[in-house]
């Protein structure tokens, strides 16, 4: 079925009759006491390389860092408690063991292990006290809980400071553009009939003290954005009756990818949110000094929450980041829009599996672009895409799932020369089985610090739900099966019983 917005309302988020509201408290922010030595990793590199992205490198060593989620794991007897899992890229990659586990029950981390928080569902990265080295911001199932900060250092991530009820879909970004890290937190909000409800939202200014305090708590929306259900326009911050406004959004918002689309120098955010009236949209949220600015839709409608994998990503080298969209509920393409000096809204690819030289054959039920990540794997300067294909059938298995590399060139995205691989591609560790939906998550990280961003995949439904990761090296011509690695929550010592892990990578 085509979702269509009411046409006395294209693009409008505003009700139609009295407000609704989600109140939420304002962060707290209060320090732990994790140790270094709790979190440091097994080895550093003494070489001083730095091919990683600073982003991904949590002890700055050079090389990316990968943190996997495991939602599902049980912790102190807590079934879906949650936890994530920190492993250290090396010269030779991935370094499982010794693998670093956090959750709500780790020495010094606020809180305690809770049944079905979902600790480690989302997080990001980002070094938001300007030191060097990249933190961590983990966050749950749902926002009530808050998120949790870990603080980079050369012993790997540290201490532990809470983020009280904005535990959902933290985004770490240089929204402003002043060079510095910040964050933009989410509470809880829930679609409550026709019209959006007032969700709850913080934009904190980096750097960040490590107890969390922000150089500055700025504005959520940029005045142009403020509106009430009560009094329109910036107006509405005198009676508290604001929707969007400089502490919250109309949604519910579903944040999904962080980049610069319009070259300006400040971060954008592409977000999943409900309009009103049944239709959820994708929309580009602009970054500046005096907030976000909600520009434009950033991809297909549809009728429910959470729908499509996003990525952000420079395709055709241009100098603007591309948004790229996976399939859902909305439509079964996978879509590219380019970036350009005005945002979105002019050159746009959508294509499935019958992309010419991609390999496949689009089927109902594939679940094209079930995961989605952007960067430059060959190091031409043009970000290549990586698809998970998590409902892909093939040898008579069901939902097995592959993964597709595909290039970036001047002129866009291209099934020239892409690369489709799942666990039964020779070189490939492990067994492709009905139901292990390998692809449903991916990330693009530089782990052994040569310059070219290796993939990491998942199947987090992998031997009954426990979970599993693989990691393949990228090279000048794309992915190489040399050196390819798996494995799952027992390497890293945590918790294997419907883990989930890898439900989530960064």
């Amino acid at each position: 079925m085509a979702w269509m917005r009411r046409p006395d309302t294209p693009t409008a988020r505003r009700g139609r009759s009295g407000r609704a509201t989600a109140s939420l408290a304002a962060a707290l922010l209060a320090a732990g006491g994790l140790s270094a030595a709790a979190l440091a990793p097994g080895t550093a590199l003494a070489d001083g390389r730095a091919g990683a992205a600073a982003a991904d490198d949590f002890n700055g060593d050079g090389f990316a860092d990968l943190v996997a989620g495991a939602p599902g794991g049980t912790v102190s007897g807590k079934a879906g408690a949650g936890y994530v899992a920190v492993t250290h890229g090396s010269e030779k990659g991935l370094a499982p063991a010794p693998g670093t586990v956090v959750s709500r029950s780790t020495a010094g981390v606020p809180g305690t292990a809770t049944a079905g928080e979902g600790f480690g569902e989302t997080f990001a990265k980002g070094d938001l006290d300007g030191d060097g080295y990249s933190d961590l911001v983990v966050g749950s199932a749902t926002a009530k809980p808050g998120a949790v900060i870990l603080w980079g250092s050369p012993k790997g991530l540290t201490g532990g400071t809470a983020v009280a009820g904005f535990g959902h879909t933290p985004q770490t970004g240089d929204f402003d553009g002043d060079g510095q890290t910040d964050l933009a937190l989410f509470g809880p909000a829930e679609v409550g009939g026709d019209d959006p409800v007032t969700q709850e939202a913080r934009l904190l200014k980096g750097p960040l003290t490590r107890e969390g305090t922000p150089a500055e708590q700025l504005d959520f929306l940029d005045r142009s954005q403020w509106w009430g259900y009560d009094s329109d326009g910036p107006a509405c911050a005198d009676d508290d009756s604001c929707v969007d406004g400089p502490t919250s959004v109309g949604g519910p918002v579903r944040p999904k990818a962080v980049g610069d689309v319009n070259g300006d120098g400040s971060d954008d955010l592409v977000t999943w949110l409900y309009e009103g009236d049944g239709v959820w949209a994708h929309h580009l949220f602009t970054g500046s000094a005096t907030g976000f600015r909600d520009a434009q839709e950033a991809g297909p409608i549809g009728s429910v929450g959470d729908d499509a994998a996003v990525g952000i990503g420079d395709v055709d080298g241009d100098g603007y980041d591309d948004v790229v969209t996976g399939s859902g509920e909305a439509t079964a393409e996978v879509t590219v829009r380019y970036g350009s000096a005005s945002g979105l809204g002019g050159r746009e690819d959508a294509f499935d599996q019958s992309l010419p030289g991609l390999h496949g054959a689009q089927e109902k039920g594939d679940h094209f672009g079930s995961c989605v990540a952007v960067a430059d794997v060959t190091g031409d300067g043009r970000a290549e895409i990586a698809l998970g294909i998590s409902g892909e059938d093939f040898s008579g298995l069901t939902d097995a799932g592959s993964l597709a590399l595909l290039r970036g060139t001047a002129s866009g995205v291209t099934g020239e020369g892409s690369q489709v691989m799942h666990q039964n591609t020779p070189g490939v560790p492990g067994v492709a089985e009905s139901g292990d939906e390998f692809g449903a998550a991916c990330a693009l990280l530089d782990t052994d610090g040569d310059g070219h961003r290796d993939l990491v995949a998942s199947a987090p439904e992998e031997n009954d739900a426990a979970g599993a990761v693989w990691a393949l090296r990228g090279t000048g011509e794309g992915l190489t099966v040399e050196g390819a690695s798996a494995f799952g929550p027992g390497h890293v010592d945590g918790p294997v019983a419907k883990a989930r892990f890898g439900g989530f990578l960064r």
